[in-house]
């Protein structure tokens, strides 16, 4: 209830009507689960479990999938293990993490990290109205933009797309590990993980890191390295739009085609290696064909600009096609 809590510090959390309620100093509700009638036979309880979800069941089902009410459908600023992040599509349902306000204030800041479920999926990073950064789809093991997300073997990460949701979560599976994803009211993703011997939270990873996590920070057909200078870089094939902008270091207006594309069998493609896929938002997917047929499909499409795996386990399965324009591309230089 962090936008707008208890007055003071007298209050009362109890179960009225089937509902959670927190009344304050006069009883008068401030908040509540808000549920409506269902069939709830026996009276219910609310329920704190050991992965820190807050449910309210019905007191004869202890059915995980049986709860009234859950506090992990609702997060603040941190994901935590078996917390998901993304869109229950039955109901219409999205589970987003929003920072807070500043250091010392809890209400709703200016930052959030949501799903996108349009095209291929992937999470962006958002100020207000404006994205910061793009986490690139999912691509079988981790996300295409975070080569740090290595599988480890006391921590799964698991991404659902699927006619029920499209959701991102993680688990421990180690004990006395523990690991969470947070984020600060400056804006920064950051992934930290218990160190138990010297009692610490360690900063493992966050996100923007860089000039090249920026959202577009490279215009389009170019990408960003960060170990070039200038770190926009155009794709073979093209040139900067605005080669007087390009020498000023400033690469937003991207790049153009040296040669215009015959679309009568004379074109082919060039590959990009380590790199994280370009916005996927406007791209369209399909699991059921490989890259073979993913490139044939391409080449058929005049409008079509750049295919890849969906999937790179196994030697690559599944094709996603761009159409039209390409940009937030980057380069690593490992992974």
């Amino acid at each position: 209830n962090r936008d707008s809590p208890l007055f003071n510090s007298i209050g009362t959390l109890r179960i009225s009507d089937n509902n959670l309620v927190i009344f304050g100093q006069t009883d008068v509700p401030v908040w509540s689960t808000n549920l409506t009638g269902g069939d709830v036979s026996s009276p219910v309880v609310a329920e704190l479990f050991d992965n820190g979800n807050f449910v309210l069941r019905d007191s004869d089902n202890d059915n995980p999938d049986g709860v009234l009410w859950q506090s992990f459908d609702f997060p603040t600023d941190t994901l935590l293990p078996e917390m998901k992040l993304g869109w229950d599509v039955k109901t219409g349902f999205n589970r987003f993490i929003r920072s807070w306000k500043s250091l010392d204030d809890p209400s709703s800041g200016d930052f959030f990290f949501k799903i996108e479920t349009r095209g291929f999926p992937e999470i962006f990073l958002w100020n207000r109205d404006s994205r910061l950064y793009r986490s690139g789809p999912w691509n079988g093991i981790r996300f295409s933009g975070v080569p740090e997300m290595q599988p480890f073997d006391y921590m799964v990460f698991n991404f659902t797309a699927s006619k029920k949701e499209v959701t991102y979560s993680f688990r421990v599976t180690k004990k006395n590990y523990y690991s969470r994803l947070s984020l600060s009211s400056s804006g920064l993703l950051q992934r930290f993980t218990w160190i138990e011997t010297v009692q610490n939270w360690n900063l493992f990873w966050y996100a923007p890191k860089d000039q090249c996590d920026e959202y577009k920070e490279c215009g389009v057909y170019s990408y960003c390295d960060s170990n070039t200078s200038p770190v926009c870089n155009c794709i073979k094939g093209f040139t900067p739009r605005n080669p007087q902008a390009w020498g000023l270091r400033d690469g937003s207006d991207g790049c153009v085609r040296k040669t215009q594309l015959s679309c009568e069998g004379g074109d082919g493609f060039v590959q990009l290696k380590k790199m994280k896929l370009p916005d996927t938002t406007a791209s369209s997917v399909d699991r059921g064909i490989g890259v073979k047929e993913c490139e044939q499909k391409c080449l058929r499409d005049c409008n079509c600009t750049a295919f890849a795996n969906t999937d790179i386990r196994g030697g690559g399965s599944g094709c996603v096609i761009w159409t039209g324009e390409i940009f937030d591309i980057r380069n690593y230089a490992e992974g």
